[in-house]
């Protein structure tokens, strides 16, 4: 079996937004071997835990942002087109974008990233927070199998991954999966 962390660990991964989700997900990488040196965050109010890991090695806001293996887009959606040209330019180095952003579908990321880029659209679910999560996924047609495997295995770290057969089935998915936990644990808040 391929070794993933490993290949993160040499390829870096940027993380474009890094609130509750963007944070459960750097929280599960790190507990599978990802180091923070290997992360660049770009988040205009960092958590303090995210500025504890800077201390420890992780690029918090980089002036200039290097192309990595993969970028992970998890900006809230109605922000995602103000914050997507900071990381637009990897497209054109062969990183691999993974979102998170609900609503946003493929043909979105192509429009502002260009045909050319490989784009993993996923929707993780609140239990990621503490490793449970289940995440579905879909891939542009530029993502190979070893892309695929990367998104997974960042995925995987905070829970298990589904692969859907069409985009179409994402948007249930993020009703059922994606709302559905959450909107329990509000009832039971309640």
């Amino acid at each position: 079996m391929r070794d993933y962390m490993a290949d993160l660990n040499a390829g870096g991964v940027t993380l474009l937004g890094c609130g509750k989700m963007g944070g459960a997900m750097l929280e599960g990488w790190l507990d599978a071997g990802l180091r923070p040196g290997a992360v660049s965050v770009l988040d205009p109010h960092p958590s303090e835990r995210v500025t504890e890991l800077a201390a420890a090695g992780l690029h918090l806001n980089p002036p200039r942002q290097e192309p990595t293996a993969v970028c992970i887009l998890s900006v809230k959606p109605q922000y995602m087109e103000e914050a997507l040209p900071r990381v637009a330019a990897m497209a054109d180095a062969g990183t691999l974008f993974l979102s998170i952003a609900a609503g946003l579908p493929l043909a979105w990321f192509a429009e502002k990233l260009g045909a050319r880029a490989k784009v993993v659209r996923a929707m993780p679910n609140t239990p990621a927070a503490v490793g449970k999560g289940v995440s579905a996924l879909i891939a542009s047609e530029r993502v190979d199998e070893y892309g695929l495997g990367l998104a997974e295995a960042l995925l995987g770290a905070v829970g298990t991954s589904v692969r859907l057969e069409a985009e179409s089935q994402m948007d249930a998915v993020t009703g059922v999966s994606g709302s559905g936990p959450a909107y329990v644990f509000h009832m039971i808040e309640a």
